[in-house]
């Protein structure tokens, strides 16, 4: 029987090899009086198999399973029968590298199993079902986002100002991916600044940072406020708050708007980028569920900046990059594996905005 909370009502399944620990999932979704449980299965081929015939709203899928793993289960459910999905498993850090993994096959977000026990964990449960509700509102995210009107930036971001050259990166569902594919070939010596908003919990933040940091020759470290960008190294919004570029070309974070539904939003900071960035400027929008960053692309573009969307065969979710080709907003749509050498491109051979 559906709970009386249409709104925030979701059809949970729950993925997990031990018994005790689908028990206790089963039970958190059953008691929240919010969300009901679809089935549960115990491995991810039976995953696969149960999401074909029963979709649910989202999925809690365990990462360390015999047969087929977390990753590759959540790989052939979003080729197949795609729906969100959660990493629950009982270490994020401690599994950070299969974690984002999963995260670039096409899982939104990943938390840690809640300690077991007879007395069971208040806190851990409630974390569980704030994720559930954080995902349940972006699942809605697109219907409320798709009418808001974009803004147009007064300062262009060709403008001189001595600022290096700065490369924004947008990315949510099969971001890590993405951006893996993105940065791993370009240069120690990049002639640019890096910024990327992936939509990531701040509590697995600085574990994604570190996991990326090895995954090319450029620096990657969370963004602090007050920073500055600089050549060669990329900066990671790392809070839930708002990464954006401040007038002084540094980087802050903000609650505002404290009701978006993506935290951190790539469509903040673009915006913010358009209006206060004074060098050339490149926006990247990439895989993911939703319209963030789509708005935020098309301030950028008519701030006169040069922007490339993921194109839809090799996205995840072609949520995201889909919303920015509805706009208009992008230059040029690109295949994943074309838009590092473009960036290289246009660092040296500057495009124009059409």
């Amino acid at each position: 029987m559906r709970s009386q909370h249409p709104d925030n009502d979701m059809r949970v399944a729950v993925v997990n090899d031990s018994k005790l620990a689908a028990e206790s999932l089963r039970k958190v979704v059953a008691d929240s009086g919010r969300h009901e449980v679809a089935w549960i299965a115990e491995d991810g081929a039976e995953a696969v198999q149960r999401c074909s015939r029963d979709r649910p709203d989202i999925v809690l899928m365990d990462l360390i399973m015999p047969g087929m793993d977390g990753v590759e289960a959540t790989r052939r459910i979003m080729a197949e029968a795609p729906c969100a999905i959660v990493v629950v498993t009982a270490s994020v850090t401690g599994n950070a590298a299969k974690v984002f993994e999963a995260m670039g096959a096409g899982a939104l977000d990943a938390i840690n199993t809640p300690i077991l026990g007879l007395h069971g964990d208040g806190a851990g449960h409630a974390a569980l079902l704030h994720k559930i509700d954080v995902v349940a509102r972006l699942i809605e995210a697109p219907k409320r986002m798709a009418h808001m009107p974009p803004v147009a930036p007064p300062n262009p971001c060709a403008a001189p100002g001595g600022c290096p050259p700065l490369i924004a990166l947008g990315a949510s569902t099969g971001g890590p991916a993405a951006l893996q594919t993105i940065l791993a070939p370009l240069p120690a010596d990049l002639p640019a600044a890096v910024v990327i908003v992936q939509h990531v919990d701040e509590q697995f933040a600085r574990s994604f940072a570190e996991w990326l940091n090895e995954q090319t020759a450029l620096d990657v470290r969370l963004a602090q406020p007050g920073d500055r960008p600089r050549p060669g190294r990329v900066l990671v919004a790392g809070r839930e708050e708002h990464l954006i570029m401040t007038a002084g070309a540094t980087l802050e974070y903000t609650p505002e708007p404290a009701d978006y539904p993506y935290r951190p939003s790539v469509n903040v900071f673009f915006e913010s980028l358009a209006r206060h960035w004074r060098g050339q400027a490149v926006g990247v929008l990439l895989t993911g569920m939703g319209r963030d960053g789509g708005n935020g692309l098309l301030a950028l573009r008519q701030a006169g900046c040069y922007t490339i969307a993921q194109d839809r065969a090799s996205s995840a979710i072609y949520g995201m990059p889909k919303a920015a080709a509805e706009l208009g907003a992008a230059v040029e749509i690109l295949e994943l594996p074309a838009i590092g050498p473009a960036l290289l491109k246009t660092l040296t051979q500057p495009l124009k905005a059409q």
